[in-house]
């Protein structure tokens, strides 16, 4: 049965690009440019960059909120091809790395969701876990897509 996914999910991503790596390069650059959004809406929700972003607060929120979604939806078959696919390496430090992080992002993210809709928590408790789920993409990012783009090609 995971073979048959395995092919199917292959054959998708093989439409577009030129091989699943490229793919999960490419949407993870995208993830990581919504990534860059949160942070900034994040931070002009919270009361900073108001001089910088100039935009009304709910219409800030709604950005910020989409573009997290975002985030989630252009993550999915890059993790489904890392879990299901590859599997948990420790081939060199750099796979070792990327493979922890990504192992940490979605139990972040969870807790990030739990603490948007509890209120019961200090205010500065967002921010950090904010923060620690973009530290985490980052890391991810850097460790995959900019190796890719950097040390094995640049392109579809």
């Amino acid at each position: 049965m995971l073979a048959s996914v395995s092919s199917t999910y292959t054959e998708v991503m093989t439409a577009v690009f030129s091989e699943t790596i490229a793919a999960k390069a490419w949407l993870a650059t995208g993830a990581a440019v919504f990534a860059l959004v949160q942070v900034t809406t994040a931070a002009r929700i919270f009361g900073k960059l108001e001089n910088v972003i100039r935009l009304p607060h709910e219409m800030v929120k709604r950005i910020h909120r989409w573009s997290g979604r975002l985030v989630f939806l252009l993550t999915l078959p890059v993790i489904f091809h890392c879990v299901f696919i590859l599997g948990f390496q420790t081939t060199n430090a750099r796979v070792t790395a990327h493979c922890i992080a990504g192992s940490f992002v979605y139990g972040v993210f969870a807790v990030k969701v739990f603490f948007v809709h509890d209120r019961a928590h200090p205010r500065w408790t967002l921010p950090l876990v904010g923060g620690t789920l973009f530290s985490a993409l980052a890391t991810l990012w850097l460790t995959s897509a900019y190796w890719y783009f950097t040390d094995v090609r640049f392109g579809f």
